[in-house]
């Protein structure tokens, strides 16, 4: 019973702020309306623990919570991009979820919650290549050619390894076919032979 967690962590704090639960009653109401849905609430608990707390043993479980309020908020990537126009898909969400995992890496990395934090990294930073792939795949539909060409040279910019890079390679190759710049195209035709066509 979540609701009734926050009242009594909120009271309990109130009552006895300097008390020796207080603390963890801090950290606790945060996880409690991070499972109540309530991540505004939640990432507002966590933001004042870290701030009053920045050497409390517990900082680390704080940064990676947040991490995960932020990588449920919302629902999926794909839930997302079901319900609004693709060319106006906005990545912040991932994004932070992304940056408040990474920075829980770089402060903490001998915290027992960076592995998980490592693996939750590579999945964003696969679905933010899917969903600059989307939109320029969208541009492509709309026969919107540079934009298509400046998406895809920045997946290929930011995202190597992912498994987007061999069809933006090709959509990459139509655009500048479309707008007739042949050297460019010439050079990604070249990319696309040697990384993917050897057995042709």
């Amino acid at each position: 019973n979540y609701l009734t967690a926050i009242e009594y962590y909120e009271t309990l704090e109130s009552r006895y702020p300097f008390g020796k639960h207080a603390t963890q009653a801090q950290i606790d109401v945060a996880y409690a309306y991070y499972k109540f849905d309530e991540p505004d609430s939640a990432i507002t608990a966590i933001d004042r623990f870290i701030k009053l707390h920045p050497r409390d043993p517990a900082v680390d479980y704080a940064y990676y919570l947040k991490g995960l309020v932020n990588f449920e908020r919302g629902g999926t990537i794909l839930d997302v991009l079901s319900e609004r126009d693709l060319s106006e898909f906005d990545k912040n969400l991932m994004l932070t979820s992304y940056n408040d995992f990474r920075l829980l890496v770089q402060r903490f990395p001998d915290s027992k919650y960076v592995e998980d934090a490592s693996k939750r990294m590579i999945y964003l930073r696969s679905e933010l290549a899917r969903a600059d792939f989307s939109v320029a795949s969208y541009y492509a539909s709309r026969d919107a050619w540079v934009a298509v060409a400046n998406r895809t040279k920045f997946i290929l910019q930011n995202y190597q390894g992912t498994s987007v890079i061999k069809p933006t390679l090709e959509l990459q190759l139509k655009a500048y076919q479309a707008l007739e710049m042949d050297e460019l195209a010439r050079d990604t035709q070249r990319i696309i032979d040697l990384n993917y066509n050897q057995d042709s």
